[in-house]
């Protein structure tokens, strides 16, 4: 028997390999089905199964591409009604591959289709559980994804404890949990960094798990701090359920390159989104009017599909290279953005070149910023980062803008004011800018390095939350 982890770090996803005696299942697979296809054959096994422990929010799976180019079983967990032919499996059934047994195990609460899938080894013990995001390594899933449910999330965090308590608990300590996801997705809230356990540590670690923890006091915890999910998740569930299109076509669509008059025609007529994916510092030196920046050389993927609300949004792509091109178009793909409809050729030097109009974003070091809020009272220092770590620590007096909820953060930004922008390192903070000078915020400066280089440079004051305490 061997099991492989294919983790993809933008995405913090775990996607499986299995494969016994020249059979394989694949576990969560992403859209991009090669790397599963080249594995497979390199082993000169085939491809019987793919297992879909729910239907995802946080990405697209590859499951149709995946079956209809080696025509392997799409397998759900009871309760999934798939819109496409698929095996959908009673609980506690097992599926034979080569000479191991993978069962299926219900566990309703992340959503209600949820299912687990136990390996047993060639001895017939059990020996792994991919757990999906029913359990994460020092979490559980967040309860409040299910696609048109009109369960409440307390009512799936319920059904949460449920099935950790009857299906999962009991097993063997000594079995490896394989999760779906690990530090960075959207999908928990305080998941490890760690991409798998063994079961006994994480009875002994996650907060989730006590032994004393009640339903009543589980449901609190598990749903206390729940920020709204990304606009995208539910539109990628719904694309899981009913089918997309083949991403071969998506990529070839996006991968059209186009000449600067052409790019230039093509966004002003169908009213196309301009990305720019180069790195920030480079964006800020110049770039196309309005586009906006957000770097492949990041969490490119999760923040298109936080910022951009349209998941059918037309994109022109801007890159330093064709192969980072396809790699946007992959990734956009990944979280259900398909119509990525070409990209500026010869990039940012063709557009140049060509005499076509270009703007800038002022980037200063934190040293300059320093000087710039201390000359001029009327400037502003303005922390992008998330609350939780704008509480952990910040400059005294910087006020709070979290990207993650743009429209409601622009509100507070000043527009006639100085404007000295900063994330945690420089990647969200250029973002943010790019975003409010294309809505015509022109004040706007970016901080170098963000936060961590604010506070290296020892000339701010710093300050952290207090928790308000009660005087008895």
């Amino acid at each position: 028997m061997k099991i492989e982890q294919i983790y993809t770090g933008c995405l913090a996803h775990g996607a499986y390999y299995i494969e016994s005696n020249g059979e394989v299942a694949i576990i969560d697979p992403l859209r991009e089905t090669q790397p599963y296809l080249e594995k497979a054959e390199k082993n000169q096994s085939k491809i019987k199964y793919i297992l879909e422990t729910h239907f995802h929010a946080d990405f697209v799976s590859g499951h149709l591409d995946l079956s209809t180019e080696t025509g392997a079983t799409i397998v759900f967990g009871p309760t999934a009604a798939p819109a496409f032919t698929a095996y959908v499996a009673k609980d506690k059934e097992r599926l034979k591959l080569g000479n191991i047994e993978i069962e299926v195990l219900h566990t309703p609460g992340h959503t209600m289709e949820s299912s687990c899938f136990l390996v047993y080894d060639e001895e017939g013990k059990p020996n792994a559980l991919f757990s999906g995001d029913t359990l994460f390594i020092g979490d559980v899933g967040r309860p409040d994804l299910a696609v048109k449910s009109d369960l409440t999330r307390e009512d799936l965090a319920g059904f949460l404890f449920d099935s950790l308590h009857t299906q999962i608990l009991p097993l063997p300590d000594s079995v490896i949990i394989y999760p779906g996801h690990g530090a960075g997705s959207a999908c928990g809230k305080n998941m490890s960094k760690e991409t798998w356990d063994l079961l006994g540590n994480q009875k002994k670690v996650n907060y989730a798990l006590r032994p004393e923890l009640s339903k009543k006091d589980f449901i609190l915890e598990v749903t206390n701090g729940l920020v709204a999910p990304p606009a995208y998740f539910p539109k990628n569930a719904v694309m899981n359920k009913t089918g997309y299109t083949p991403v071969k076509e998506v990529i070839e669509r996006g991968i059209r390159p186009l000449s600067p008059e052409i790019f230039e025609a093509i966004a002003e007529a169908e009213d196309a989104l301009i990305l720019d994916t180069r790195d920030p510092e480079v964006f800020a030196q110049g770039f196309i009017p309005n586009s906006i920046n957000i770097g492949i050389n990041g969490s490119f993927a999760p923040w298109v599909g936080v910022l951009i609300p349209d998941i059918e949004q037309k994109i022109l792509l801007v890159g330093e290279s064709e192969g980072k091109i396809q790699e946007a178009v992959i990734r956009l793909a990944r979280v259900g953005y398909d119509f990525p409809i070409g990209y500026l050729e010869g990039g940012w030097e063709a557009w140049k070149n060509a005499g076509k109009e270009m703007d800038t974003i002022q980037s200063v070091t934190p040293t300059e910023a320093f000087n710039g809020l201390k000359d001029n009272p009327n400037a502003v220092l303005l922390d992008v980062r998330k609350k939780s770590e704008y509480d952990s620590e910040r400059v005294v007096n910087a006020l709070n803008a979290p990207l993650d909820f743009i429209n409601e953060s622009m509100i507070q930004t000043p527009k006639e004011k100085p404007v000295y922008v900063h994330c945690a390192g420089g990647y969200r903070s250029m973002i943010y800018v790019s975003i409010l000078q294309a809505r015509g915020y022109r004040n706007l400066i970016n901080v170098q390095g963000g936060f961590t280089a604010v506070k290296n440079s020892g000339l701010y004051p710093l300050t952290a939350y207090v928790c308000p305490t009660t005087l008895l």
